[in-house]
C-alpha cells in the first residue's frame, strides 16, 4: 500500500471552490415535484449535467489541473477513463492549452470517444478494462513525464467533488439525505466528508449497479479488491478502485451510511422515467440514484432527499432501445 500522505479536509474543498470558479460555475438542485409525491418527502435533483461537459468530473479534473506547477502543465497531462473523466481532463486542458493524452479501454462508447476527440485530447485505446488503461497512463508518466490526473483516488480531485457538497448545503436547508453514484469513490468521498464535517446526521447512500460494483465487493472484503467489468448501463460506474488504494476506499467506508445495488431493468426503467417525466436523458449511473428511489431503497426520514445526476453522456441508440422497451412508470 502507499503511504496515505495527507487527509483530504474540508478547508481543501473551499480552496477547490474557489481555484474552480474561472471554469465551473454552480450547477442548479431542482425539486422534483412527481418524485417528492411518490416518496413522500421533498427530492432535489442536483443537475451536474449543465456542465459544458455533461458530468460532475469537470470539478475534479479542473482543481487538480490548476494545482500543477508551470513546469508540469508545459509537458503535459494524461489520464485514464470509463469516458466522463476522460472527457473533463480533455475540457480543462483545452482552455489552459495543456496537451492532454487520454486513455481508454475499447468498452468506453462510441459518443463518450466521439466527445473526446471534438475536444482534441490525443486517445490511446488500451484492452478492456479502466485497469488496463490506467497501466498505459502510468508508462507515459514514465517515458515522458506526463503527470496523470487521477480519476477519483487523488486529494485535489476529491476535493473538486466535494464542492458540490458546499452547493447542497446552501440551496437545500432541510437536507437530510444525499443519494450518490458510486465507483471509485471520488464523488461520495468528496461529498460525503464536505456534508458530514457540518452536519455529521446526514444520511449518504452510494448506489451501484449489480454488476462489477468493485467499491462495494470491495468494502465487504474489508479490502481492494479486482473485477472483470461486465456490460452496464451504468458503464461510467465500470472500473477499480486500485489495489493501492489511498484515499477513497477509507473515505467512503467512513462516510457512506448505506449502499444499495440497483439492476439493470431498474436503472433502464429510471432512465424511461426520467425521459418521460422531466425530459431529461440521463446515463444510467446518474440514473442508479432516480432507481434508488422509485424502488423504495432509502429508508424514510422527515427532511429533504437530493439525488446527484452525474451526467448525461450516453449513446442514443441507448436512449432510443429503452424508450422502445420500458414504459415509464
Amino acid at each position: 500500500m502507499k503511504e496515505l500522505k495527507t487527509n483530504v479536509t474540508i478547508q481543501n474543498v473551499w480552496e477547490a471552490r474557489k481555484r474552480i470558479s474561472s471554469i465551473i460555475s454552480k450547477t442548479p438542485a431542482v425539486e422534483s415535484f412527481i418524485l417528492s409525491e411518490k416518496v413522500g418527502r421533498p427530492v432535489y435533483l442536483k443537475l451536474e449535467t449543465v456542465h459544458d461537459t455533461g458530468a460532475f468530473k469537470v470539478r475534479g479534473a479542473a482543481n487538480k489541473i490548476l494545482s500543477l506547477t508551470e513546469e508540469e502543465r508545459k509537458r503535459g497531462v494524461a489520464t485514464y477513463s470509463t469516458g466522463n473523466h476522460g472527457m473533463a481532463v480533455a475540457y480543462v486542458a483545452k482552455k489552459l492549452g495543456i496537451k492532454a493524452t487520454v486513455c481508454i479501454s475499447n468498452r468506453v462508447p462510441k459518443a463518450k470517444v466521439d466527445s473526446l476527440k471534438r475536444l482534441g485530447a490525443f486517445i490511446e485505446f488500451c484492452g478492456e478494462s479502466q485497469d488496463e488503461a490506467g497501466e498505459r497512463c502510468l508508462v507515459l508518466e514514465s517515458k515522458h513525464g506526463l503527470t496523470v490526473i487521477e480519476p477519483f483516488d487523488d486529494p485535489e480531485v476529491i476535493a473538486g467533488q466535494g464542492t458540490i457538497g458546499l452547493e447542497l448545503l446552501e440551496d437545500i436547508p432541510a437536507l437530510k439525505d444525499v443519494v450518490v453514484p458510486l465507483s471509485g469513490g471520488g464523488l461520495l468521498s468528496g461529498i460525503g466528508m464536505a456534508l458530514k464535517t457540518n452536519d455529521p446526521s446526514i444520511g449518504i447512500t452510494g448506489v451501484s449497479m449489480v454488476e462489477s460494483a468493485v467499491m462495494y465487493e470491495s468494502l465487504r472484503a474489508g479490502k481492494p479488491i479486482k473485477m472483470p467489468e461486465k456490460d452496464t448501463l451504468a458503464d461510467s460506474l465500470l472500473g477499480g478502485i486500485g489495489m493501492d488504494n489511498r484515499y477513497t476506499f477509507d473515505m467512503v467506508q467512513k462516510n457512506m451510511n448505506r449502499a444499495v445495488l440497483i439492476p439493470e431493468d431498474e436503472i433502464a426503467q429510471s432512465m424511461a422515467f426520467m425521459i418521460d417525466h422531466h425530459r431529461m436523458i440521463l446515463e444510467g449511473a446518474a440514473a442508479t440514484g432516480i432507481a434508488a428511489l422509485l424502488g423504495n431503497h432509502i429508508e424514510y426520514k422527515d427532511g429533504a432527499i437530493a439525488v446527484i445526476i452525474t451526467g448525461h453522456n450516453v449513446d442514443l441508440t441507448v436512449v432510443q432501445r429503452i424508450l422502445n422497451t420500458y414504459n415509464p412508470a
